[in-house]
């Protein structure tokens, strides 16, 4: 038996435990495939995260990031909530203000300048227009007709995200999908609130029960792909997610498109648990 350091990082939170919980392994190099896969099952959290000596010289570490049902090659709160976690376990970037993640998507960069945290999202690796059968399996999926699709696309950056843009938010409040029908689609669903009706301009659904997620709390890659799309166009340039509504929670995501196209996903991360993993 061995032991591990081991952080659980709320992350996109606006209060206490009002984010997405992401549990950090630190110093993971030895454990198996099946060890961390055993291990996200049993935390059984939207991802599970494994700490890494970095491949890349350019990295300053390198993380496997699993779901309760498999390995994803990016993800975002999980991102954020292992630089925090290195950060805070002393680990030193290379570069003042700038920590290097290597993950399954290559290199992605956090900056650490700020209060709060942000990543760079990767490209988009499928953009563009949802062909009819997928949007008529989304719609099945979402239980919603094609006339309440304001517009749809690929937004996937790694995970496989396909999103829908309904009328508004209260829209994407009411959406009570069949997950079942979700099968393997990662299905976003994003809606403006009326202006000034609160402190977040849009609201955001995730629903990954493929991956044994059936709605996910906070999602960084979607939120980042949802910027690639919207962001400078319909919606600002820079604006405030709100997502994790519909199941008690309430994160806050802030998305802003940089002057050079680069789309950054920030918000809150706290460490909520700090202790030991011993497998």
């Amino acid at each position: 038996m061995t032991s591990y350091a081991f952080s659980q990082v709320d992350v996109f939170g606006s209060g206490p435990l009002t984010g997405n919980p992401v549990a950090v392994v630190h110093g993971a190099d030895a454990l198996t495939d099946e060890q961390m896969a055993a291990f996200a099952r049993w935390t059984n959290l939207s991802e599970t995260t494994f700490l890494l000596r970095p491949t890349d010289p350019a990295a300053d570490y390198r993380v496997r990031i699993w779901t309760p049902g498999g390995e994803l090659p990016f993800a975002g709160h999980p991102t954020l909530g292992t630089a925090h976690a290195w950060l805070e376990a002393g680990g030193r970037p290379a570069s003042d203000g700038v920590v290097v993640q290597e993950c399954g998507v290559g290199l992605v960069t956090v900056d650490a300048s700020g209060g709060r945290l942000a990543f760079a999202g990767p490209p988009l690796i499928r953009s563009g227009p949802v062909a009819d059968g997928d949007l008529e399996r989304v719609l099945r999926a979402l239980r919603i007709e094609r006339s309440e699709v304001v517009d749809a696309a690929w937004v996937d950056n790694g995970p496989g995200w396909v999103a829908v843009r309904l009328v508004d938010a209260a829209a994407v409040l009411a959406l009570a999908p069949d997950h079942e029908a979700i099968g393997d689609l990662k299905i976003g669903a994003v809606g403006s609130h009326a202006p000034g009706a609160g402190d977040a301009d849009v609201e955001v659904r995730a629903f990954v029960p493929g991956i044994g997620v059936p709605e996910d709390p906070v999602t960084g890659s979607l939120n980042a792909g949802l910027g690639e799309w919207l962001a400078g166009s319909v919606l600002p340039e820079a604006y405030v997610a709100s997502q994790g509504t519909a199941i008690g929670r309430r994160g806050r995501v802030d998305v802003r498109r940089a002057p050079d196209r680069t789309v950054w996903v920030g918000g809150a991360t706290v460490t909520a648990v700090r202790g030991e993993l011993t497998l």
